[in-house]
């Protein structure tokens, strides 16, 4: 599975597409007040991400054990010291609503956090590399 991100920003504008292999979606996100970059900063858009995973995971974990859910509430919070300085104290809650004994509920809450993608990514530490930059002048 291959998964990518793709933003572009003029003045006002803002556009993001998102693709995994060959399914693309766009996604809206606000403008910033004034119209240069995203209202949301990458601190939200990242723990956004650990939320989305783990609900999402959470489905499939379930779908594989014949377990029916109903809901999911997942919240992550943690803190940037400052400009330029990673995440630290990430953490997050999450509720599970579903058709089965409590014990099976809280099982695969332990296993999803353990096979959630973007949790392990985070917590091995994956390579983030800029491969290519364009520069132009106007």
């Amino acid at each position: 599975m291959i998964s990518s991100a793709k933003l572009v920003n003029e003045e006002g504008k803002l556009q993001v597409a998102l693709r995994t292999n060959d399914a693309e979606q766009e996604l809206a996100l606000p403008v910033k007040p004034g119209g240069c970059g995203s209202a949301l900063n990458g601190g939200e858009l990242l723990f956004l991400a650990l939320a989305a995973c783990y609900c999402n995971d959470i489905y499939r974990e379930a779908e594989k054990r014949g377990i029916s859910v109903e809901q999911v509430e997942v919240e992550v919070q943690g803190e940037f010291a400052a400009v330029g300085e990673p995440a630290r104290d990430v953490q997050y809650r999450a509720r599970v609503c579903a058709d089965a004994p409590e014990q099976q509920i809280r099982e695969l809450m332990h296993h999803t956090d353990r096979v959630a993608e973007i949790h392990k990514s985070l917590r091995l530490g994956t390579p983030v590399l800029l491969t290519d930059i364009e520069s132009i002048s106007v």
